[in-house]
């Protein structure tokens, strides 16, 4: 292991750590047949997309993270630029799941009733609006004139393209980030902190115009009747917050096996700061696009939250608010908060689950529906497959992080300023 004087030790991945997150992936295994088994496909679909979206999110926060570091030039990050890496080394592989699960949904099929006309249709497990046959052709019983009028965006081989492209061009930049930032350790110099600079600004470009329309498609399309315009920075909210708060809580797990001396409280300060600071943006956009749907008073609109405020949904409607802000808010507006790293853990451990409820709330309402009473809304089949994505997102981060000959980038031109941060 590293100390201040030498930065050559290697993350080795064995004991408590491995075995637990095997154990967490063969849960997850275990679940998901089960829930397929037993007749609850569309249940274990919508889990399935759930966290292979979040996990993906998560990966997606790791190349957002070192992009905006190097795009704001910014000193105090250098020592810990080594763990969104990690995180941003399994993008392709989360990328690969999430499209699996996707491509599974749409064009495995089952039989549902039509909410419309009350038939009983052939339509897949996911995104069983627009991808449901006919539902574009005029005089086919499954017609839809509001599908019909979104043919040209929604529809299967576009949306998939787009998927590929975005998934695609976002794993590329992670991992020239990352390229560049291991070659910087090799050859040393200024030109591949430059090279990651030029990149970073690009990527940060593309980023912000594309994200909004893969949150669109992902998350938002499963109800695709309804639209909001803020539907895509409300999901960049919630990726940033939920990717912060696992990072957070894997810098401290790792200081506390004697991993990253160099981290000081100073580096956790930032860390809460920015988890503070978004859990507010994260309510603002929230509050924001539930406060113009209400005062507009456009039924179409309000539908999405009519479905939300059903009573099985309703109290975790309002949990959602009680752990992504006020969790955050009443605990990390202190200063010492943001320096103790007990309270800072477990604050990130009610952000990563407050922001898996968030998804849930997206996700579940427009594809499953209502169970019979509110507490059946989280069961077995939930609890199982957040397990076994927790298991693999820890196995294959902390695999990547062993890959890494030195838990610091070396020659990066801000280290001692990132060594020396006092704030």
């Amino acid at each position: 292991m590293g100390t201040h004087n030498n930065f050559d030790g290697q993350y080795e991945f064995t004991g408590k750590a491995k075995t637990w997150s095997l154990a967490g992936i063969i849960v997850g295994v275990l679940v998901i047949l089960a829930g397929f088994l037993i007749g609850q496909a569309e249940r274990t679909f919508a889990n399935l997309l759930l966290m292979g979206y979040y996990f993906t999110c998560v990966c997606m926060c790791g190349v957002f993270f070192c992009a905006v570091q190097y795009a704001a030039q910014a000193g105090w990050s250098a020592a810990i630029l080594r763990i969104p890496q990690a995180f941003a080394k399994n993008l392709g592989i989360a990328s690969l799941i999430l499209i699996v699960i996707i491509l599974a949904g749409l064009f495995l099929t089952h039989n549902v009733v039509n909410e419309e006309n009350g038939k009983t249709v052939v339509a897949p497990y996911l995104y069983k609006l627009w991808a449901m046959k006919g539902v574009s052709t005029p005089g086919n019983e499954n017609y839809d004139p509001i599908m019909a009028g979104k043919a040209s965006f929604l529809n299967i081989p576009f949306f998939l393209i787009r998927l590929l492209a975005f998934l695609g061009c976002y794993t590329i930049f992670g991992n020239l980030l990352i390229k560049y930032s291991q070659n910087e350790d090799e050859l040393g110099g200024m030109s591949n902190y430059e090279k990651s600079f030029k990149m970073s600004c690009i990527f940060l470009v593309i980023f912000g115009f594309t994200t909004p329309v893969f949150a669109f498609d992902v998350i938002m399309s499963l109800e695709a009747h309804w639209f909001s315009t803020m539907f895509g920075w409300y999901n960049f909210a919630a990726m940033w917050v939920s990717g912060l708060a696992v990072m957070t809580y894997v810098i401290i797990k790792l200081r506390e096996q004697g991993y990253f001396p160099w981290i000081t409280e100073n580096h956790l300060h930032n860390m809460g700061l920015f988890m503070f600071a978004f859990s507010i943006f994260w309510t603002y956009v929230w509050f924001a696009q539930f406060l113009l749907i209400y005062y507009a008073n456009l039924p179409e609109e309000a539908v999405y939250f009519y479905r939300r405020w059903e009573p099985q949904f309703k109290p975790w409607f309002w949990l959602n608010i009680v752990l992504n802000f006020c969790g955050p808010l009443f605990v990390l507006m202190m200063r010492d908060a943001k320096r103790m790293t007990k309270v800072l853990k477990i604050t990130c451990l009610i952000l990563i689950v407050g922001h898996w409820l968030d998804y849930f709330m997206m996700i579940m309402p427009g594809t499953v529906g209502p169970q019979e009473q509110w507490w059946q809304e989280i069961s077995w089949i939930e609890a199982g497959t957040f397990i076994g994505f927790a298991g693999l997102f820890t196995f294959l981060m902390l695999t990547a992080l062993s890959k890494f000959k030195s838990l610091i980038p070396k020659q990066h031109p801000f280290l001692q300023e990132s060594l020396h941060h006092h704030i």
